[in-house]
């Protein structure tokens, strides 16, 4: 008897379903990678080593994190790009790698069609600060001073396109104002130089400038997000200023390439969000006023995708040239 052409195509997609059903319940069976493509030391960094070692012990297999840093995190995104899609290779990376393809004449991947987003692993903020040595006190002083005064204040950012330059250009876009972008390398130089006053005002990731604002060796204005941060709960958000845009804040994700079998990817998911519940974990990450998060891939997928959209907006508003 002779089997029709969708009966046929039935069998197999149903044979493919079983045999990723299978390849899942096996997974995983040998050593994990969760590549990190930003230097040691960093936010990403110290997220990628409080994860693998739990994450570890709970699906009971290595889980090592591999440093790929360069190119603002487009490095060690092409590494995971090409890397066979068993679920073994898993990109650790901040809303930058919504950005790259705005900022970016060329990419050696497809941000889209190369990867599949898998979770967000944790939501952040950034904190709004001052230089102790700058006069203005509050954050409508300083966007008053700023708009009498138009190109005359400067902020420090981790680098041209990176996301605490794109949360400055939608911040003087929604408030308004002319202050001049300075460029450094990295978070840990603004700080310096904001407490030296060769800056007077900058965004920083809360773990990074949590300490400082607690020590006093800079000023909080406000952060952003939709509501206060657990940490510094008498610090204002940007909405709470009336300035719009910024209610989201910013994020550190999975990704895994592209052709991962869906099972895979719902496992991966799944495990990370189980450690994101141990209370180590989440009281460590809730300690620097970040929130663990966990959530499912087709949530992360549609947000990753907005965010794309959105940094397109910014660096189009803000004149940003594209970079090689």
């Amino acid at each position: 008897m002779r089997c029709s052409a969708s009966v046929v195509l039935s069998l197999v997609l149903i044979a493919a379903a079983h045999a990723d059903h299978a390849f899942a319940q096996g997974y995983p069976n040998r050593t994990i990678r969760i590549v990190v493509p930003f230097a040691p030391g960093g936010g990403v960094d110290v997220l990628a080593r409080l994860v693998s070692i739990k994450l570890s012990e709970l699906v009971r297999q290595p889980v090592v994190v591999d440093h790929r840093p360069g190119a603002g995190g487009n490095l060690g995104a092409d590494v995971v790009a090409k890397s066979p899609p068993d679920g073994y290779t898993i990109l650790l990376t901040t809303s930058g790698h919504a950005s790259s393809p705005a900022l970016y004449r060329a990419l050696p991947f497809d941000p889209v069609k190369d990867f599949v987003p898998v979770t967000k692993v944790i939501a952040t903020q950034f904190i709004l600060v001052a230089s102790p040595k700058f006069s203005a006190k509050s954050l409508s002083e300083m966007i008053a001073l700023a708009k009498s005064k138009p190109g005359s204040l400067n902020y420090g950012s981790s680098g041209t396109g990176a996301p605490l330059h794109l949360a400055m250009e939608m911040f003087k876009h929604a408030a308004g104002i002319d202050i001049v972008h300075v460029p450094y390398r990295g978070d840990a130089p603004i700080l310096t130089a904001l407490i030296a006053g060769d800056v007077q005002v900058a965004f920083v990731p809360q773990p990074t400038g949590l300490a400082h604002v607690q020590g006093n060796l800079v000023h909080a204005y406000a952060v952003t997000g939709s509501g206060r941060s657990i940490a510094l709960p008498d610090v204002p958000t940007i909405a709470e200023a009336g300035i719009s845009g910024l209610e989201d804040g910013s994020w550190i994700g999975m990704f895994v390439p592209a052709g991962t079998p869906p099972d895979i990817v719902l496992a991966i998911q799944k495990d990370v969000a189980r450690t994101l519940r141990v209370p180590e974990v989440r009281d460590r990450i809730l300690a620097v006023g970040q929130e663990p998060v966990g959530n499912a891939p087709a949530d992360f997928d549609a947000m990753f995708k907005a965010d794309i959209a959105k940094f397109s907006r910014i660096v189009e508003q803000a004149h940003i040239p594209k970079l090689d």
